[in-house]
């Protein structure tokens, strides 16, 4: 894990803005180099948090910090491939060297595909799973058993979606995925709940720039119909739930999923 300093994170605010709410606090994010991961990280960013980066590709994270992207804030970037025991082995070993333990970690990495059921074979199907379901249970699971070890009343959050309740064409694995997620989410907040480490869920909207974008103008904008509040997610959405969540002002929450997606989860506009 490289140490390095990054700017300001969102909408370029520095970390006065939000009175320092996380100086102090240990964040892993996981996925960072997308575009809700970077999000994420803007906004524990501008209110003063440290953050260990994590993502398999490391260049664009290394990028954005010789860009400033995160300036006076420190950040340690971690490659990690979340198929590969050995490499996440590698992240936890490289949080409980430079921390001893986090005191939020943020499950946000995760595969969106999209190919119809009779066309995913065992190995595409068990890819999914690996990254969207096993990874987050295996750092839950490391990374809390450092908190416990280290006193620290934590928090995790974990990146769902309203996939996890619905169900499209040519999106089973995805949503099979995310709703084993979402109750491994609500498991871990009741196992771990004794020793003081909450654990809750956000499932954001649809964000152009995001891995769904690459699809087509036409389907973005029919998405952006379809939603209730009339347009699409974008970085003060979703990360500020996460930032709620991981906060002392969620102290009461665990096993909790909020849904940041325009109301489209009610139900899609029709027209």
């Amino acid at each position: 894990m490289t140490a390095v300093e990054g700017e300001t994170g969102l909408y370029g605010r520095g970390r006065s803005d939000y009175g320092g709410e996380f100086v102090g606090k240990k964040v892993l994010v996981t996925g960072a180099a997308g575009i809700i991961g970077g999000w994420i990280a803007d906004a524990f960013a501008s209110r003063g948090a440290e953050m260990c980066l994590s993502d398999r590709r490391a260049s664009p994270l290394e990028s954005e910090v010789t860009n400033g992207r995160w300036k006076g804030v420190n950040v340690h970037i971690h490659e990690t491939e979340l198929r590969d025991r050995n490499s996440m082995e590698s992240l936890v070993l490289s949080v409980a060297s430079q921390w001893g333990a986090p005191d939020i970690v943020v499950n946000n990495a995760g595969v969106y595909p999209h190919n119809a059921l009779l066309n995913v074979d065992l190995d595409e199907w068990q890819a999914i799973l690996d990254i969207n379901v096993t990874a987050p249970f295996f750092l839950i699971s490391k990374m809390a058993k450092l908190m416990i070890d280290q006193g620290v009343a934590g928090s995790f959050v974990n990146i769902l979606s309203g996939a996890s309740v619905t169900v499209s064409r040519d999106g089973v694995p995805y949503s099979v995925s995310k709703a084993a997620l979402a109750m491994l989410t609500r498991g871990a907040s009741l196992e771990l709940a004794p020793h003081g480490i909450r654990v809750n869920g956000v499932a954001p909207g649809f964000a152009p720039g995001s891995e769904v974008s690459t699809l087509d103008d036409e389907y973005v904008e029919s998405m952006r119909r379809s939603i209730p509040l009339g347009r699409v997610s974008s970085a003060a959405d979703s990360p500020e739930a996460v930032v709620f969540l991981s906060s002392s002002r969620a102290s009461f929450i665990t096993g909790a999923v909020i849904s940041v997606d325009g109301g489209r989860g009610a139900g899609p506009v029709s027209r």
